[in-house]
């Protein structure tokens, strides 16, 4: 499936209502440590496909939402689970790294 794109109008639907754990990737294209792990968030998608949802919220393009969800510092990634977040962490993160932290929620 890969990554999804996550707004406003699909937050509830995509993540909220989600039968499966879903990791978000808060990003923008002017970040150079989000245009870092990029590679490894696609990848994840595909490696965890039916397991793990993936989703990119562009903060520039969501400001609203990424406020909503206390986004101050990009990337930001964070693991929701049957409705809930459940994990938050801003920094950038080595591909075993993101791998470790979505792992416990699978």
């Amino acid at each position: 499936m890969g990554e999804i794109t996550i707004t406003s109008d699909n937050f509830d639907s995509e993540v909220l209502d989600s039968a499966v754990p879903v990791l978000l990737d808060f990003w923008a294209p002017w970040c150079n440590p989000c245009l870092m792990i990029a590679p490894f968030i696609e990848q994840i998608a595909e490696e965890y496909d039916g397991r793990l949802k993936v989703g990119k919220v562009n903060v520039d393009e969501q400001a609203e939402l990424a406020g909503k969800h206390g986004i101050s510092s990009i990337p930001t990634l964070a693991v929701y689970k049957d409705g809930t977040a459940v994990f938050q962490q801003s920094g950038a993160l080595p591909k075993s790294g993101i791998e470790d932290l979505v792992k416990k929620y699978l």
